[in-house]
């Protein structure tokens, strides 16, 4: 069922979202949202608090039931899949969910393990080989291993979570605001590592964020959410082109003074 499928620019799409309707109760929060992300790219996918965001994440990763349309990842609809065709799936999949969401009774190896002992069948000696490869790969010290939740700071707690996604190398990677708590050293050094792990992994990444400067310095197309569903999606250069109101109040607004240049910002530099 791992069937490779071209979107309208000819290149091979990895996550297919067609139609999608979420909602709680009487309130419809996603209306046939049409989503598709490609293979290599890191998408950034943003809106208005509130809006959805997290929610189309939990959806496509089947952590909340839609009311309508159809979801294709790496060529597979899970709806329409075997059990074991699933488990194979799910295995491709990594997240780093918002806040990291460790399990504070583990440490960090023992976090970055579960998914080993979930699908895999592995001795420990190995799997302990691999935590600490994986602890290596998202720049943590070696001692960071044995070490809890608590005893980590903000930095290391999200590298730890990504450490964990990255467990069964994943071809697709969720990540739900990475760089949120993060000061703008860490968050900077943050959004480079998730760029050099694209490159030298091959990872596609789908990256919830609110962060200007990482939808700027790596994402290579952003996704706008706004009124239930997918307002505009396309480079920076075209965010920044948009006439939408929320998309230019967002893109060159006064937050964006820093990255964007004034005289393009559309605002009076003085006020």
């Amino acid at each position: 069922m791992d069937e490779k499928r071209q979107g309208k620019s000819g290149r091979e799409v990895v996550l297919s979202v067609h139609g999608v309707t979420v909602g709680f109760g009487p309130k419809i929060v996603l209306d046939h949202l049409d989503l598709d992300i490609y293979r290599g790219e890191i998408l950034g996918f943003v809106g208005a608090s509130g809006a959805g965001k997290s929610v189309l994440m939990r959806t496509i990763l089947r952590l909340l039931p839609r009311r309508a349309g159809r979801i294709e990842i790496l060529g597979t609809d899970y709806d329409n899949a075997t059990q074991e065709e699933r488990a194979r799936l799910d295995m491709r999949l990594g997240v780093l969910f918002q806040h990291g969401a460790l399990f504070s009774s583990l440490t960090v190896k023992e976090n970055i393990q579960l998914p080993m002992r979930e699908y895999l069948d592995l001795p420990q000696w190995l799997m302990d080989e691999l935590a600490h490869l994986k602890i290596k790969l998202v720049g943590l010290q070696e001692d960071a291993a044995d070490k809890y939740p608590s005893e980590l700071s903000g930095g290391m707690i999200k590298r730890a979570a990504l450490a964990r996604a990255l467990a069964l190398d994943p071809d697709l990677v969720f990540l739900d605001e990475p760089t949120s708590g993060l000061d703008p050293i860490g968050a900077a050094e943050f959004d480079d590592l998730i760029a050099r792990l694209c490159d030298t992994l091959g990872l596609t990444v789908y990256m919830v964020t609110h962060d200007l400067d990482s939808l700027f310095s790596v994402c290579d197309r952003i996704a706008v959410l706004g009124e239930k569903r997918v307002l505009v999606e396309g480079t920076i250069d075209d965010m920044l082109a948009c006439d939408d109101p929320w998309v230019r109040s967002y893109f060159r607004g006064k937050r964006a003074r820093s990255i964007v240049p004034a005289s393009e910002a559309g605002e009076n530099p003085m006020k």
